[in-house]
């Protein structure tokens, strides 16, 4: 009796009422609640810059994503504490209508913090996406100019600005009400396309190096739960902007197969390499850069 008494003076009772299950909505979840943990990948991208990676990376995710997700699971409870389930749909902003709630003339604390953490979110994707760009042009995927830094600064100011001039058209060409749907669906199309290689070379390169090893089973099940998040969305509810999102991702191979793969055109990629050479200021960079 007196859980029953706390539950409901918690408003968790009920808290699911009125939920919908379908296969569309299940992946909308899933994209709305694994947006919050995106940046678990960020980490892996900037190895090169770890110290004894093979100890401290798996050290800093398993340490980063617990803390986050106890911390997250607590920030959840305490709105479904404080606010009823209509005030959390009818909210813009749930964090700064919780503040008021709980904080009153101190709510505008909440919407500094979710600015803050909005900045360091940002700041800690430029960074791990500029980085990707920059190994992947390093190993000849993409164009040379990518692949160099700045001559006094070192940083590899090409590809954080080609990560920018990206992410600008993403931002520009979707609606706000589908981002998260749309940037979620190229990230776990890709996360598939990733994980298949990797069961791939585990299977059919069982001799290659592996400093970081898991059982086979875990690959699989993540694999299987991307699958899910790509095909859901569009088989239950198809939109054009998923069409657009595919378009876009397989632009890059029509660009990539005749410019990189068969270096077509040298002399006008040799040109313009040399041309942002000259206006970014940047020159090859070393491998431990």
């Amino acid at each position: 009796m007196p859980c029953t008494v706390i539950v409901e003076n918690l408003k968790l009772e009920n808290a699911f009422k009125g939920t919908q299950y379908s296969l569309g909505t299940l992946g909308m979840a899933f994209y709305q609640g694994l947006w919050s943990y995106a940046g678990w990948y960020n980490l892996n991208y900037v190895t090169e810059e770890l110290k004894r990676p093979e100890v401290n990376l798996p050290r800093a995710v398993v340490i980063a994503i617990s803390l986050v997700t106890g911390l997250y699971l607590l920030v959840n409870v305490s709105y479904l504490t404080v606010m009823t389930p209509k005030e959390l749909m009818s909210s813009s902003a749930v964090a700064v209508t919780w503040g008021n709630k709980v904080l009153g003339s101190w709510g505008w604390i909440m919407s500094v913090a979710a600015a803050l953490s909005a900045f360091g979110s940002l700041n800690g994707t430029f960074f791990s996406g500029g980085r990707v760009c920059f190994v992947a042009a390093r190993e000849g995927h993409m164009p040379d100019i990518l692949a160099m830094a700045h001559i006094h600064r070192l940083t590899p100011s090409p590809a954080l600005i080609f990560t920018t001039i990206i992410s600008l058209v993403v931002v520009c060409l979707c609606l706000s009400d589908i981002f998260v749907a749309v940037v979620s669906f190229t990230a776990w199309f890709f996360y598939a396309i990733t994980l298949s290689g990797l069961i791939y070379l585990k299977i059919k390169k069982p001799e290659l190096p592996r400093p970081y090893r898991v059982p086979i089973i875990l690959p699989i099940l993540v694999l299987i739960a991307a699958i899910f998040l790509v095909l859901a969305p569009i088989i239950d509810k198809p939109q054009i902007e998923y069409l657009y999102v595919t378009l876009f991702i397989f632009s890059g191979v029509i660009i990539y197969i005749p410019f990189i793969h068969y270096k077509l055109c040298p002399g006008l990629l040799t040109k313009l390499t040399v041309f942002l050479q000259l206006f970014l200021e940047v020159a090859p960079a070393e491998k431990n850069l």
